[in-house]
């Protein structure tokens, strides 16, 4: 499931570190934890959808992959970022 233009532009200025910034592992986790939650939303009504049930564990690994690149140069905004997204880890 896709999100809305309005909540993406939300998101991307509520984590950019830098004016203009959408590429930021910040930002990406964040569009990418808000298709995760959209994604489970779904599967609770639609339970056998495994052709998206491919796509969000795709999403996950990325996620998992962009946090430990943030784990790995800096862990205080690692720590910061998975605070305000309330991911368990």
């Amino acid at each position: 499931m896709s999100i809305a233009a309005e909540r993406k532009a939300e998101l991307i200025k509520q984590y950019a570190t830098k004016e203009g910034d959408t590429g930021s592992p910040e930002v990406q986790v964040a569009i990418l934890t808000e298709r995760i939650t959209n994604l489970t939303e779904h599967f609770k009504g639609h339970k056998k959808d495994n052709h998206s049930r491919r796509g969000l564990l795709k999403m996950v690994s990325q996620r998992r992959s962009l946090l430990d690149y943030l784990k790995r140069i800096d862990e205080g905004r690692y720590q910061t970022l998975i605070g305000a997204l309330g991911i368990r880890r």
